[in-house]
């Protein structure tokens, strides 16, 4: 085992992210990347630190022949009940890399028709009412609950799908991983490469999103309160929102594939633990969502303003799983 692997391993062992290590050792994160990618060479000074934050001798750090640690401490931490982390080829990581770019699309594209699904029920609604579609009350609404259904269940078709495919992968996502000599390397060489279009995609998904309402108020400047033109520019604010969130939904899921194999941002080994605590939690959250969502839009009828338990919704989850964690620490 080389020095760069050795490093790696040390440091995953660990539980720590190459930010930690580097506030550790007094460099920065870019000099431990190169150094577990073995572009470059710690000198010696950065050696006997190393040696001392991972508790093994420099003995084994520099001798690629001695594959077993040498410890000089503790400062390792070896807890039996913790299993041994699953070993990632390059191969692996590469095919893993290509299904989170097919994956990014498939779910985008899921979320986006949830999104549009009531679209069509709300601007029937609006131009019925106002007498530019000539169609009565009971045909329009059954038309766009028709046209709603069908999206929504061609939404949770693709869901199903998809996280079947996923489970494939599923280890890398909530398992200890420890990736083989070059894999780090490559990840964070197209992690770079992609930094541009998931700049771009995630800049554009949110503006989009923010003058998503520029239609609705522009309609209240021009037609006054018009509830027709309300409306109408409401179904046009789930256009926008829905174009916005499928590209942010997009280079999300693709950018969080790269921290997954690299084990950094909210894949460490301790977010992985915790995620895996809040998985059941999110089920329930989420399944109580939809539920309160379908249950007020039929017994309501009010499709048009009902949509308001999504963004409701998502800022209350991240509460409710701050406070669970809180909980959980406490007891």
């Amino acid at each position: 085992m080389i020095l760069a692997d050795k490093i790696t391993d040390l440091r995953k062992k660990n539980g720590w992210s190459q930010e930690d290590l580097a506030e550790k050792l007094g460099v920065s994160r870019q000099s431990i990347s190169k150094w577990e990618s073995a572009q470059s060479m710690p000198d010696m000074s950065r050696i006997l630190k190393m040696s001392e934050v991972f508790g093994v001798s420099t003995d084994y750090l520099l001798k690629d022949e001695i594959e077993a640690v040498e410890e000089r401490s503790t400062a390792v931490i070896q807890d039996e009940d913790v299993p041994d982390a699953r070993r990632v080829s390059m191969e692996e990581a590469s095919s893993f890399l290509a299904f989170r770019d097919f994956l990014s699309g498939r779910i985008a594209i899921g979320v986006m028709m949830c999104i549009l699904s009531p679209v069509l029920l709300i601007a029937l609604s609006g131009l019925q009412e106002g007498g530019v579609v000539k169609m009565a009350e009971t045909t329009a609404a059954a038309v766009g609950l028709i046209a709603l259904l069908a999206l929504v269940g061609g939404a949770v078709a693709i869901f199903v799908v998809t996280g079947l495919q996923e489970k494939q992968y599923e280890y890398i996502e909530k398992e200890l991983i420890d990736t083989e000599y070059g894999v780090d390397g490559m990840v964070r060489d197209r992690r770079e490469k992609y930094r541009h279009t998931y700049t771009t995609q995630l800049v554009t998904g949110i503006v989009l999103c923010v003058v998503s309402a520029v239609p609705l108020f522009a309609a209240m400047l021009i037609y006054g309160d018009s509830d027709t033109a309300s409306t109408v520019s409401l179904a046009v604010l789930l256009i926008f929102v829905a174009l916005g969130v499928f590209m942010i939904v997009r280079c999300s899921t693709v950018w969080d594939g790269f921290h997954m194999l690299l084990q950094e941002e909210e894949f460490t080994p301790e977010r992985k633990a915790e995620n895996a605590r809040n998985e059941h939690l999110a089920g329930i959250y989420w399944g109580c969502a939809v539920a309160i969502y379908l249950a007020v839009s039929f017994i309501t009828e009010a499709w048009d303003k009902t949509w308001i338990v999504w963004p409701i919704a998502g800022v209350t989850y991240g509460v409710v799983i701050a406070v669970a964690n809180v909980l959980r620490k406490k007891g």
